[in-house]
């Protein structure tokens, strides 16, 4: 018996690379179990007596509702999810035929995760690829604003006089004051405004702030990262940039918090895009997007880190075509948001992205006034066209005069396809729940993201139908080794890592932000607000964060290996080009994803 186990686990990874010493003793001290047709291995719920490995049968794996996962052959292992949990199996097993299983002890299992560095890299899942991007936490693309940002900055009243801030800042050795009223920012003032606005000006000395604050300066979240607030500096020219929550002042970042990290790629693209004076000049900038991904992939930057920077650069291209459009066609008649969604309303753009975007106008605007935004679309969609972000194939963009309407408007279509929740009102929310701004008055969204949200958590038909349009988008989990490709076509024996990998996660995020009125767009924000809120179990929003990263970094991982080919990039990645290392982990990450998916219908994904 041992040494027909031998034979078999040689021939396995990681099996096949523990010393031939430790491979004789696992194949000692693992258990043979035969398994008749039809009887169970183990119940959902129930201890795991180990780990378990096909030598021959089939195996039907079903999650805690009683929905396929897997249907799992020769030299497939299962358990393990239960085992590098808390012990108790996540699942159901079940023998389809005959079945012949190797067992692998637990305290084996366990002393070969600690001891052999095979086993323990297959075993880690994702946890290699989130390791190594933490271990590059001096990159300023890994630095939180909370890191880098000054808490509780000095603050005035925009009645303090000049001389009076210019006083408090030497005391304090600081060269910005934030103006605000009962801990909510109002302006922000700098020694080179009180050198140039009030001593070369030749204001007296009492003059109130007020008089040469700049109002409702421009800031950032506390959830952003110290890209953004590099790349915002340079977009604006700032060297101060304060950092607000839902209105309140937290804390300020200046340029000398930002000399100990060097600048980024990303940053000069920024930089080179907000100062570019022709159309032709941003596409020539957007062409170095594909080296920047190769370069920060290669970093080992995390997707998520990688993707923003990427969006970074596409927002500032549109707020430099917004800019342009007015220096052709005029001032604008009156307030107007430019909001994008789709993949850069998320802040998720990969090397591959057409333009999703729409225009929301003040109300009363007349037919001259939307003719003029009409035209501001027409120029900024071809400019976006021009700098490789394609037209949308559905026309989800604001040249279509269905997408660049008035406020009220707006409002009309959200409680519309709340109400009466059709296939294209479906499609439409799922696509306009991800909107972002991007130029223009953000107020014109706030009170419109808001109640919009509150709406569609409130009607339950609504949000049911939502939940089951987001389950059209399934996991490649086949019936037979792991992965199901593509049977035909000219993407024919791939998988769609976009289609099939990230949006079944992005559709599980839209729907826990819906349940839990959460404004985050960004699928990665919404999941980790989704377990801070208790929307999802603490198990299941772990495990499906793991998922989600392991096949975001693959679809990247992918995308950078077509480039340095000299290919376009796409989503569609051959199984065959991955290791049996890789496969199996990308296999596990579907599979959390499909029982999610399940969970949602059932509730328990929803409610945790």
């Amino acid at each position: 018996m041992n040494e027909d186990a031998l034979t078999f686990l040689s021939r396995q990874h990681p099996y096949d690379e523990l010393p031939a010493g430790v491979l004789n003793d696992v194949a000692a001290q693992v258990e043979k179990l035969s398994v008749a047709e039809g009887e169970m291995i183990y119940a959902y719920g129930e201890p795991l007596e180990g780990l378990y490995i096909i030598q021959s049968g089939l195996v039907d794996v079903r999650d805690q509702s009683d929905a396929q996962v897997s249907m799992l052959e020769r030299g497939n292992s299962f358990g393990e999810r239960g085992l590098l949990a808390d012990g108790t199996a996540v699942t159901s097993a079940r023998a389809v035929k005959d079945t012949l299983l190797i067992r692998v002890p637990v305290p084996l299992f366990n002393t070969l995760r600690t001891e052999q560095s095979p086993f323990q890299r297959f075993f880690a899942r994702s946890s290699a690829r989130t390791d190594k991007s933490a271990t590059q936490q001096t990159s300023l693309a890994q630095v939180s604003v909370d890191t880098l940002m000054v808490h509780n900055p000095v603050t005035c009243t925009a009645g303090t006089s000049v001389v009076d801030a210019a006083v408090l800042m030497t005391s304090r050795h600081i060269s910005c004051l934030c103006i605000t009223e009962q801990d909510r920012l109002t302006g922000i003032v700098t020694l080179r405004d009180l050198v140039g606005k009030a001593l070369a000006a030749g204001l007296p000395p009492q003059t109130p702030l007020s008089d040469i604050i700049l109002n409702e300066p421009v800031s950032l979240p506390p959830t952003a990262i110290g890209s953004d607030v590099l790349h915002m500096m340079m977009e604006y020219n700032l060297g101060h940039l304060p950092i607000v929550d839902a209105g309140k002042l937290v804390g300020i970042v200046t340029q000398t918090d930002l000399t100990r990290y060097q600048a980024t790629t990303a940053a000069g693209l920024v930089a080179d895009a907000a100062r570019a004076q022709s159309v032709e000049a941003l596409a020539d900038i957007t062409g170095r997007i594909p080296a920047l991904l190769v370069q920060l992939v290669a970093a080992g930057n995390r997707h998520d880190v990688v993707t923003r920077m990427i969006t970074d650069i596409a927002d500032v291209v549109t707020r430099r075509l917004l800019s342009m459009a007015q220096e052709k066609l005029g001032p604008a008649p009156l307030r107007y948001l430019w909001l994008a969604c789709g993949s850069q309303g998320r802040q998720e753009q990969t090397g591959v992205s057409d333009q999703d975007n729409c225009l929301i106008l003040e109300d009363g605007a007349s037919q001259g006034d939307i003719a003029y935004f009409r035209n501001m679309a027409t120029f900024v969609s071809d400019g976006l066209n021009a700098c490789g972000y394609v037209y949308c194939p559905g026309d989800m963009m604001a040249t279509n005069a269905r997408w660049c309407q008035p406020l009220s408007v707006w409002k009309e279509y959200f409680a519309g396809w709340i109400k009466s929740p059709s296939k294209e009102a479906q499609m439409l929310a799922s696509v306009m729940f991800d909107l972002r701004p991007i130029g223009g008055d953000a107020s014109l969204f706030h009170g419109l993201q808001q109640s919009t949200l509150r709406m569609a958590a409130k009607n339950s038909i609504f949000t049911a139908h939502m939940a089951s349009n987001s389950l059209t988008h399934q996991t490649p989990l086949g019936l037979l080794r792991g992965l199901a490709t593509i049977s035909s076509g000219d993407h024919r024996k791939t998988i769609d890592t976009k289609l099939n990998g990230v949006v079944p996660v992005v559709d599980l995020g839209r729907m826990y932000a819906l349940q839990g009125q959460l404004t985050q767009a960004n699928t990665r924000a919404r999941l980790k607000a989704a377990l801070s809120n208790k929307i999802i179990s603490a198990k299941g929003g772990r495990d499906l964060l793991e998922a989600y990263d392991l096949v975001a970094q693959t679809r990247l991982e992918h995308q950078a290996r077509l480039i340095k080919e000299g290919k376009a990039p796409d989503n569609y990645l051959p199984p065959a080009r991955l290791s049996d290392f890789e496969r199996s982990h990308l296999r596990d990450a579907f599979v959390v994803i499909k029982t999610m998916q399940s969970a949602l219908m059932q509730g328990r994904g929803i409610l945790g």
